[in-house]
């Protein structure tokens, strides 16, 4: 049995010899393994290395990806808080979110959206502000007057109009600085917003003002919170009202009398203006907002909040954080949504503030005048602001801003986010103005809404057409005169720039 096996043995390893000695057996042999086809030896052996070979490189690719990226982000990190400690200017620029770099990167896109609300860097203690103990002194308008009599009366309406009869050329004079200078500034003698003698007595005290204003009952009154002692004495909180909304603050709510004679809702103390100047209330509206500084004229510093809002931070640590802290004499929150006030203008349309084509008269004349589109070239961050909030001291330069920006909400449309930017391009880099992030805006305050939605017919007109004839009665009386009176340019030939809808929400 032995013997057979070695017997056998020894064949095949004399047949595998013969085999090896010729080579063309060998190629036979390679041959034969190679059609052994998946799975030959050769080929299922070298597969598995290459599939060891690329999950090993695999898992180390993705550990130096991943401590790569960690890197990266570690760096960038550093730099970040380097950049806002630099005293390099270009690199602090990065995170000064009121600089010129950082409103560059926002409009190109490469800074992320802000929050709705975001944090105020406020002082913490009211009692600790410091008062600046003079007022800023004024070195380009020195002396402002203002008109109280027109060289002639209006030709298109039969009262005397509380912004006067503003001519073109008048208008156009009214731009070009100097140190004494003399505007039109509302309050004509015969045209309304008359205050009481005894209104007039108690405003001569007022050095500090927080103030509102309620018209045709359009909203409720709402107090301020967390205002410290220090504030509730040094600031008076003025509400001003015409004598619809005073009757239905009177039916509403709780309206008490001091030994004075003075009105007051809470800490409210309540100013009546006798006779409307207009017979539209949102243009009513603005007469307390825009020309606070004729109201109360001993007034240094004043807070503008629109009566939807409830006030939620101290009025001292908001002058110090946006006038005080950077030097400003006039902070205004930007435009949630906008810059360009021709973006503003095609929102108003469609979301029906005012009579369309009014509207688009209003920014042809400014385009004739030679109003650009916003863009990063301009000196400020936006030409639209959020108007519901105006905090400013009453300096010359200041007082004859607000009479420039009200007489262009008297000659045209009520829109006053629409001429603000306006009137700041025409003064050309004299006018300085802080225009702070709407997420800092936001929490400034609690949003109430309105009593009521207020809608005057005018602002439903497509087309002039709608505003002859008949349509004639849905002309306001008292205002937006120049919208009628011919303007001393061609405007036919005006083309509007187009609009890009950066917004649905705008």
């Amino acid at each position: 049995m032995m013997s057979d096996f070695q017997r056998s043995l020894s064949v095949r390893l004399s047949r595998r010899g013969e085999r090896s000695s010729h080579p063309s057996n060998n190629k036979v042999t390679v041959r034969e393994e190679e059609e052994g086809g998946l799975f030959s030896a050769s080929r299922i052996h070298s597969e598995y290395a290459i599939k060891t070979i690329w999950k090993a490189g695999f898992v180390r690719l993705l550990l130096v990806g991943g401590i790569l990226w960690m890197l990266l982000i570690l760096l960038a990190l550093l730099f970040h808080v380097w950049s806002c400690q630099s005293s390099l200017s270009f690199f602090s620029a990065i995170c000064n979110k009121e600089g010129r770099l950082y409103v560059v990167l926002d409009s190109i896109g490469f800074v992320p959206k802000p929050q709705h609300r975001c944090p105020i860097p406020v002082a913490y203690d009211p009692d600790k502000v410091l008062l600046p103990s003079s007022i800023t002194p004024d070195s380009i308008v020195t002396n402002l007057t203002y008109i109280t009599e027109d060289d002639q009366p209006s030709s298109n309406s039969h009262f005397p109009l509380f912004g006067g009869n503003i001519t073109w050329s008048q208008r156009q004079q009214s731009f070009l600085l100097k140190p004494d200078m003399k505007v039109h500034c509302g309050f004509m003698p015969g045209g309304g917003a008359e205050m009481s003698s005894l209104d007039k007595q108690y405003v001569k005290k007022c050095k500090f003002v927080v103030a509102t204003g309620i018209f045709d009952a359009y909203d409720q009154p709402h107090q301020p919170s967390n205002i410290s002692e220090r504030s509730k004495n040094l600031f008076c909180f003025l509400m001003v009202v015409d004598e619809v909304s005073l009757d239905f603050l009177r039916s509403n709510t709780t309206v008490r009398q001091d030994a004075h004679g003075g009105q007051w809702v809470g800490i409210w103390r309540l100013i009546l203006l006798k006779t409307p100047p207009y017979d539209e209330p949102r243009r009513n509206g603005k007469v307390p907002k825009i020309l606070t500084h004729r109201l109360f004229p001993q007034a240094r510093y004043s807070i503008w909040i629109d009566a939807k809002m409830e006030l939620i931070l101290d009025p001292l640590l908001i002058l110090e954080r946006y006038l005080w802290r950077g030097k400003h004499t006039f902070a205004i929150a930007q435009h949630k949504h906008h810059r360009n006030i021709y973006e503003e203008a095609d929102a108003c349309k469609r979301r029906k503030r005012y009579a369309r084509p009014l509207v688009d008269l209003q920014m042809k004349i400014y385009r004739y005048e030679g109003l650009e589109p916003w863009s990063i070239k301009k000196s400020t961050v936006s030409d639209v602001p959020e108007g519901a909030v105006i905090i400013r001291e009453h300096t010359a330069m200041n007082n004859l801003f607000s009479c420039l920006w009200f007489n262009e909400v008297h000659l045209l449309t009520p829109r006053d986010q629409l001429s603000f930017g306006y009137v700041v391009d025409r003064l050309k880099g004299a006018f300085k103005v802080f225009m702070f992030q709407n997420c800092e805006y936001n929490s400034l305050f609690e949003l109430h809404p309105h009593i009521r939605e207020h809608s005057s017919k005018i602002e439903w007109v497509k087309s002039l057409k709608e505003l002859k004839g008949k349509g004639e009665s849905l002309k306001e009386s008292r205002g937006g005169f120049g919208l009628w009176t011919p303007y001393p340019g061609d405007l036919d030939s005006v083309e509007l720039p187009k609009v890009v809808r950066t917004s649905k929400a705008g």
